[in-house]
């Protein structure tokens, strides 16, 4: 298998990883002021409820703010919003394990995978950093494609 074949791929990858974890995100952060898909404070952990100031939706409301700035990051400066993205995740994990009685298990795990997602997208916008525009353009080069210049 040629090297170009393995790059565009991994390229491929990082395009489907970056538009997941733009959208997911945001659309969790819409979500965290509407409570339209689940009642986001009963998943909040006590000890976090008991440190942050106002009430658990209050808390959410903050969660939403950053989840919509990180999906954004994620959107315009990849190497940037990924890593918060990853950062986010580990904290919801640990949210997820402390909760008392424990019974989030599973969506810890889920996030976990995520997590995994989100630190692959980190490696990959450090290898393709400044890189999309090069690519697309080798790519019609190869099909024959002259680059447009405008007079």
């Amino acid at each position: 298998m040629s090297d170009d074949r393995v790059r565009d791929a991994a390229y491929q990858a990082f395009l489907l990883l970056r538009v997941g974890f733009t959208a997911a995100p945001i659309l969790f952060g819409i979500d965290k002021f509407f409570n339209w898909t689940v009642h986001w404070p009963d998943y909040l952990a006590g000890w976090i409820n008991n440190i942050a100031p106002g009430s658990g939706q209050d808390f959410m409301y903050f969660v939403g703010v950053v989840e919509i700035v990180a999906g954004l990051a994620v959107a315009v400066a990849p190497v940037i919003g990924a890593p918060l993205v990853a950062a986010w995740l580990a904290g919801i994990i640990v949210n997820l394990l402390t909760k008392n009685p424990p019974e989030y298990y599973d969506i810890a795990l889920r996030d976990f995978g995520l997590l995994l997602g989100a630190l692959t997208l980190t490696r990959l916008a450090f290898a393709f950093r400044g890189e999309g525009i090069r690519v697309a353009r080798r790519d019609r080069r190869a099909a024959g494609e002259r680059d447009f210049v405008a007079a």
